[in-house]
């Protein structure tokens, strides 16, 4: 059955109408000048409406035009803009703005894609949407909310951004193409959320088939008694294999940690030191960031980034030969260690069984230690599938790296020594998975495995409000996992 695209935007706009405008719709109903949109557009990639709108506001105000842009120096750009996603990128881009618009437009804002493209700071997402909402152009503005939402609904089966225009240009009406962008962004930011999307408020709710969505839970008992939506502090704890961190940074990662607003994100195989990512991402506003990156360039790694400052950082597991492939971060706070983790692959013909297992109990014995003291979360990709509902295809894989029995029997150790995999408490259910092979649109099918995990020491499973996988968020051949931790 297709989706029926005409009643979904009858119904958003219907929703929309009394929701927040997204930052450039609303400057473009401020003003009708294009070349405030085009600022306002560069500004937005990655960054917060709110921190948009303050920034361009700063800017707009000692700049409103590429003659007035042309008189700044690119160190007061870069305060006015300040915190914008990747700032000082974007101040090298606005400073080189007039001079671009000067010789090749004549000192005007195009609004041909084509021309558009060869401004500095403009992609096909930023060219589209300042034809769009500058001109009243036909464009498709295709961002992480249309991309990840047109898949929930089914309409498109596209694995990126660019695809997912090309695949819309094809098949929606031209009549939406303009305004589809500005609905998508409100709905996505309010309603249709990466994680814990509010289906229980949906107004498609009866049309949406919520492909790959784990839907927030609403009152579920957790651990305890406790309800999932019980109030009190409760702390956002993010975990995601980006497989490289500087290729998921092309991907929208940024973006995505931003609308996520994790307490603490723990992020593996990050392939990449420190001073290999840009700043923004170094040094994310509100957080402070912990690396374990290997020693063997372009491979392996972790990284922590917390808004709450840790009283100590560890390092490894005090075993050199896993040390040096950065697979091991624990923080410890006031209550409870973080321990983030990349575990090894067992390789093609199990080659790499031994080292894995070496790794298996080295961990089991440090995670052992600290629930003596306090309680343990441990997250991360463990390159396992527990049981047969954690893989789609069990019998197939049966033996097979990350499915050999050695492997399971390990999980069952894990679980035996008194901890829980938080997922299960929530979810007993088959068809959840967290990796797809990038072959034969294992995604799209759902033909996948389950490998990525937050568990925590049994007698902490009352603290745990809530666990999900966001399946939804795209960016990497695994999607993130979250858990609520009171």
């Amino acid at each position: 059955m297709s989706f029926p695209i005409d009643e979904a935007i009858r119904l958003l706009e219907q929703t929309v109408a009394g929701l927040q405008t997204p930052i450039v719709d609303l400057i473009a109903v401020q003003t009708r000048d294009p070349f405030k949109v085009l600022v306002a557009t560069i500004l937005s990639a990655r960054t917060k409406d709110e921190v948009t709108a303050a920034a361009a506001a700063r800017l707009f105000a000692r700049a409103e035009t590429p003659e007035a842009l042309a008189k700044l120096g690119l160190v007061e750009l870069e305060k006015l803009i300040f915190p914008v996603g990747f700032f000082r990128s974007k101040a090298k881009y606005l400073h080189a703005l007039p001079a671009a618009l000067a010789e090749c437009f004549g000192g005007q804002t195009p609004s041909d894609i084509d021309a558009l493209i060869q401004l500095p700071g403009v992609g096909r997402k930023t060219a589209n949407l300042v034809r769009s909402v500058a001109f009243g152009l036909p464009a498709i503005c295709v961002d992480t909310h249309v991309h990840r939402i047109m898949n929930i609904w089914g309409y498109v089966q596209t694995d990126t951004p660019l695809a997912t225009e090309m695949a819309l240009r094809a098949k929606l009406p031209e009549k939406y193409w303009i305004r589809i962008n500005g609905l998508l962004v409100a709905f996505g930011q309010s309603i249709c959320r990466p994680i814990g999307p509010h289906c229980d408020q949906c107004p498609l709710a009866t049309l949406c088939p919520r492909l790959g969505v784990i839907p927030r839970k609403t009152g579920q008992k957790g651990a305890g008694g406790k309800t999932a939506q019980n109030p009190g502090k409760e702390q956002l704890f993010f975990s995601w294999n980006v497989n490289g961190l500087r290729a998921a940074l092309g991907k929208g990662l940024l973006e995505i940690l931003q609308r996520t607003d994790a307490d603490i994100v723990a992020l593996q195989e990050i392939k990449a030191l420190p001073e290999q990512v840009p700043e923004e991402i170094r040094n994310l506003p509100g957080y402070q960031s912990f690396w374990h990156p290997a020693e063997k360039k372009g491979y392996s790694g972790t990284a922590v980034w917390t808004r709450t400052a840790p009283l100590q950082v560890l390092y490894g597991l005090n075993v050199p030969e896993i040390d040096r492939e950065g697979r091991v971060l624990t923080l410890e706070f006031a209550d409870f260690f973080f321990i983030n983790a990349y575990f090894p692959n067992a390789q093609p013909e199990l080659k790499r069984l031994d080292y894995k297992l070496a790794f298996d109990a080295a961990i089991l014995n440090h995670l052992n230690r600290l629930k003596a003291r306090k309680s343990v979360v441990l997250c991360g990709d463990f390159n396992v599938a527990h049981r047969e509902i954690d893989l789609a295809r069990p019998k197939e894989n049966r033996g097979s790296p990350g499915f050999s029995d050695e492997e399971r029997a390990w999980m069952d150790t894990l679980l035996a020594a008194g901890y829980v995999d938080t997922f299960r408490q929530f979810c007993p259910d088959p068809g959840h998975y967290t990796w797809w092979s990038y072959r034969s649109g294992a995604r799209a099918k759902n033909i996948g495995w389950r490998i990525d995990y937050f568990v925590v020491d049994e007698r902490s499973s009352s603290r745990v409000a809530d666990a999900a996988i966001s399946s939804a968020i795209h960016g990497s051949d695994h999607c993130p996992i979250t858990l609520r931790f009171r």
